[in-house]
């Protein structure tokens, strides 16, 4: 294919993603706000409802924008040369290729999140303070962007100086090789996120004794799941939405509950929610995502292979030779639509898991305390009740409230 050809197809595949992202979205916001369910008449009222459809319309316009603002911004680089440009002004400095590509992705990198800055701001101090979501100062926030940008240079600027040596080095046998260290990287993060990463913007604190931790571990070890490592997270110190998470294998295997989570829900509904995490593990979901994710970067890089050494990709977007990390950013480009594909895929299995741990709650505990949680959960995030049935089939994750109420209540 020559390079004006593949300079076309660029340009129709960043139309038709920005296309239909914002169908979907539009669907989405469009649909009609329905009558409060029978299952919800004591956790909401007309005002809450109307106030929950105002924050997903304010989301959705406040999306388009920044979502146009990347989307001109990307078709003008492509058809402009921008990227060639930079590319071949940071070659002038007579640097050695694999010197030219980080520095090339180093600036890259820093002018997408300075341009990107102003909307993640708007988002935390406009949007989410409207609704009282907001509980992150200024401090805060900039002080992650810096924990950021260092955390990006030492782990992230490490494993892609690895995976540009390979390139350079190996030719196309780079796929595999950078797949064993990728594959690797991602099961380390899994088992040590909680003690290296996550301490770093935030403080975990071991579960008081207490009724609580009474309840959590003996309904733990009645599954045949011995539990040591349960923290409370200060998620409050940033939003005033809750959540709970699990992670690691083995003796490493770790709960973190955030501290909302506590404040907002009695200790039944939490175990019940504990009972839900248990019950991804006990299902095995964790171990089939951990290894569905390690194939899907297994393809991807495969696929790369076969692009990385076209002279017409990097001439695409405006190079004057091969350039290792113009053709990636061209890949990652073209890999988009296959991206979307795949990630329908992991949705649709994902929401999947979460019936099955849903099940698993209801089955080892109780489903009343957890259906009561996720109403609790609903109903303070003001989700979307009535979400378009095809923005959930490609977007949504966990299923709805209303679909997941109906079996837990059954």
């Amino acid at each position: 294919m020559s390079a004006e050809s593949l300079k076309y197809l660029l340009i129709g595949v960043l139309v038709f993603g920005y296309l239909l992202r914002k169908t979907l979205g539009y669907l989405n916001v469009k649909n009609p706000v329905p009558a409060i369910p029978d299952t919800l008449m004591e956790y909401l009222n007309e005002a809450k409802l109307k106030e929950s459809k105002a924050y997903q319309q304010e989301n959705f316009r406040f999306k388009f924008l920044a979502g146009t603002f990347s989307f001109i911004l990307t078709l003008l680089f492509i058809t402009q040369g921008w990227f060639g440009a930079i590319d071949t002004w940071v070659a002038g400095y007579g640097l050695s290729p694999l010197v030219k590509s980080l520095v090339f992705f180093g600036l890259v990198f820093v002018g997408s999140d300075i341009l990107s800055l102003p909307f993640d701001y708007y988002s935390t101090f406009v949007i989410e303070e409207k609704y009282g979501f907001n509980k992150t100062n200024i401090r805060t926030f900039f002080s992650d962007k810096v924990k950021g940008y260092l955390l990006s240079i030492l782990v992230g600027g490490a494993l892609l100086m690895v995976f540009l040596w390979l390139i350079h080095q190996m030719g196309k046998d780079f796929w595999w090789q950078f797949w064993i260290v990728a594959s690797i990287f991602m099961v380390g993060i899994n088992l040590f996120y909680t003690a290296w990463i996550l301490p770093l913007f935030n403080k975990l604190t071991p579960l008081e004794d207490g009724e609580l931790k009474q309840k959590i571990v003996l309904y733990a070890n009645s599954v045949g799941f011995p539990l040591q490592n349960i923290f409370v997270m200060d998620g409050s110190k940033r939003s005033s939405k809750a959540n709970a998470f699990f992670s690691g294998f083995g003796k490493r295997k770790k709960v973190v509950l955030y501290d909302t989570l506590l404040e907002q829900h009695p200790p039944d509904e939490l175990v019940a929610v504990l009972a839900h995490e248990i019950g991804h593990y006990k299902r095995k979901h964790i171990l089939w995502s951990m290894i569905l994710s390690v194939l899907q970067v297994g393809l991807m890089l495969f696929l790369l292979a076969q692009f990385i050494f076209s002279e017409q990709m990097s001439v695409a977007l405006g190079g004057i030779e091969w350039s290792a990390e113009l053709n990636i950013i061209g890949f990652t480009m073209l890999f988009a639509p296959i991206s979307m594909v795949l990630g329908i895929g992991m949705n649709w299995l994902s929401r999947k898991n979460e019936f099955e741990a849903d099940a698993y709650a209801k089955t080892t505990f109780d489903g009343k305390p957890l259906a009561e949680a996720l109403k609790t959960l609903s109903v303070k995030t003001l989700s979307n009740l009535n979400p378009h049935p095809w923005y959930v089939f490609v977007n949504y994750s966990h299923p709805p409230l209303l679909e997941r109420l109906e079996r837990l209540e059954k």
